[in-house]
């Protein structure tokens, strides 16, 4: 595949000049206290404790070939990351490096907006990331959207939270078959009202019971099940459970 800033310029995804320079990243925060799963088909893997974590397993998968990745830190202090158009671009981008395929479309929405000089539209964005989304023979493709509830919950209508929420709503109502998405936020009334009609798995980090037993179950799996740790006696395996267990129940 050719060179991104080579063959397209990005610049056309942002309705703003000074967004030439920006870096689609994001920053994981662990103090999120909800933790939302939403997948078309059973769950991967349950127990995920924050972004970071499925962030960091998932790329493991990316990198071996299985997956494509793409995730989004809404951040209310910066305007490319508390809206839709954030997102989506961010989306559209992270995945166009991971394709041929994906990257086509996009070049194909670049021309067909003269080149870049016109901006398309977020209905249009939208449209162009469903239609990478449903692209046969790809490996899953996993989409994490982190901090949800700093997406600004405004007076307009709709706010950018809804816009975001509602984007999310149509990707789950398209059934596209190898599409998972994940969801991480405080446990905002407007978005637990919205998210629980849609899930299949949520796992809440805060305030809520079996808290502690789902972080224990965790903390087995990855010790029982990772190669590195076979020679560790089952003393040693028990007490370093107990021990994250108990930090992680006073987090």
């Amino acid at each position: 595949m050719g060179s991104w800033e080579t063959s397209v310029n990005v610049n056309f995804l942002m309705p703003r000049p000074e967004t030439e320079n920006f870096r689609f990243l994001s920053g994981c925060r662990e103090e999120r206290t909800l933790v939302r799963q939403i997948f078309h088909i059973p769950i991967w893997r349950t127990h995920r404790l924050g972004s970071s974590t499925i962030i960091g397993d998932i790329d493991a998968m990316r990198k071996a070939g299985f997956a494509s990745l793409a995730f989004f830190y809404c951040d209310f202090r910066e305007e490319q990351k508390k809206d839709l158009r954030g997102l989506l671009s961010s989306l559209l981008v992270q995945l166009c490096h991971q394709s041929d395929s994906y990257f086509d479309i996009l070049c194909k929405l670049y021309s067909e907006h003269a080149n870049g000089t016109r901006h398309p539209s977020d209905h249009v964005l939208a449209g162009c990331l469903k239609d990478l989304l449903k692209l046969p023979g790809h490996a899953p493709v996993y989409l994490i959207v982190d901090a949800l509830d700093e997406c600004p919950n405004t007076s307009s209508i709709p706010s950018p939270r809804e816009e975001v929420l509602n984007l999310i709503e149509e990707l789950i109502k398209s059934e596209i078959p190898n599409l998972r998405i994940c969801v991480t936020s405080r446990p905002e009334t407007d978005i637990k009202d919205f998210l629980d009609p849609l899930v299949r798995h949520a796992v809440s980090l805060h305030n809520e019971s079996g808290q502690k037993g789902d972080i224990e179950e965790y903390i087995k799996s990855v010790i029982n099940t990772n190669p590195k740790n076979k020679r560790w006696k089952a003393a040693d395996k028990q007490l370093v459970i107990d021990v994250l267990t108990e930090k992680a129940d006073g987090m």
